[in-house]
């Protein structure tokens, strides 16, 4: 299995460079990582269990980085991996108060 995320800030139509993401299958944490320049963040790259998992982006940290306020002091996305030799892509759209999200590719 593997997981990617792609983080965009769409206030200013940027890439979210030098976000924390983490991510758990339950409650154990499987990978952590810091989105790159183009926002982007690979987090697993072999088997997990079929089951919920969540990413969790440090949201607060980073807004407070850019002298920014946010609403959200983190993001936190669930999704069930139900194949888990499937990559998946869950990208994160964001802004100070609101986000959203899909199943990428």
């Amino acid at each position: 299995m593997s997981v990617s995320t792609h983080v965009l800030d769409s206030v200013l139509g940027r890439p979210a460079a030098g976000m924390t993401v983490r991510l758990l299958a339950g409650d154990e944490l499987v990978a952590e990582g810091v989105t790159d320049t183009d926002g982007r963040c690979r987090l697993a790259e072999g088997a997990t269990a079929p089951c919920a998992h969540r990413l969790v982006f440090a949201t607060g940290p980073w807004f407070a980085g850019q002298g920014r306020d946010t609403f959200y002091p983190e993001v936190v996305l669930s999704f069930d991996v139900r194949e888990p030799a499937e990559h998946h892509h869950v990208p994160l759209l964001l802004a100070p108060f609101a986000y959203s999200t899909y199943r990428g590719s």
